[in-house]
């Protein structure tokens, strides 16, 4: 049986990673253990706090994987010497995983009074423009060449100038 994909325009032309991306995020399990949550520190920077009462920095984990960010706790340390009446702090291990866009980098992870904080960066991506040279099929087509987007030509404002004079 084939799939009908949500990308198949012939305008869309490389757009197969997000689909990817959102089969990946549609299969994650909505766990809600440990909380978190998603805040916004600066211009282009992310924080992901994760409640990790309990856990010693020994016991947690923080890697990327592909496109992925994963956090994992696990406690190291045996307590079955430990009788408890009553036991309402979860001590369970624990994965929770974010899909990250292309792009963003972690920048850092540091343990704070029972909260994991996992810094994020969003470099914003400068504006690239190619020239296509179009060859025929008499000669071979010519490489494209980048044009910088942030530098003025010199050359068309000093012909702008002689041009208004």
């Amino acid at each position: 049986m084939s799939r009908i994909s949500m990308f198949n325009s012939p305008l869309l032309l490389g757009f197969d990673q997000i689909e990817r991306v959102l089969d990946q995020v549609s299969k994650t399990k909505a766990e809600g253990y440990p909380p978190y949550n998603i805040e916004q520190i600066g211009e282009n920077k992310l924080r992901i706090t994760v409640a990790v009462a309990g856990f010693a920095e020994e016991d947690l984990s923080v890697t990327t994987e592909d496109n992925q960010l994963i956090i994992r706790g696990k406690h190291s340390e045996d307590d079955s010497e430990r009788v408890y009446i009553h036991r309402g702090i979860a001590s369970r291990q624990f994965q929770r995983s974010f899909v990250l866009a292309e792009g963003i980098e972690v920048v850092g992870a540091h343990l704070d009074n029972g909260l994991l904080h996992v810094d994020l960066n969003r470099p914003l991506p400068e504006p690239v423009v190619r020239e296509i040279a179009i060859g025929s099929s008499k000669k071979k087509a010519v490489p494209s060449r980048t044009i910088d987007m942030n530098v003025e030509d010199e050359d068309s404002t000093a012909d702008d100038n002689n041009g208004k004079a």
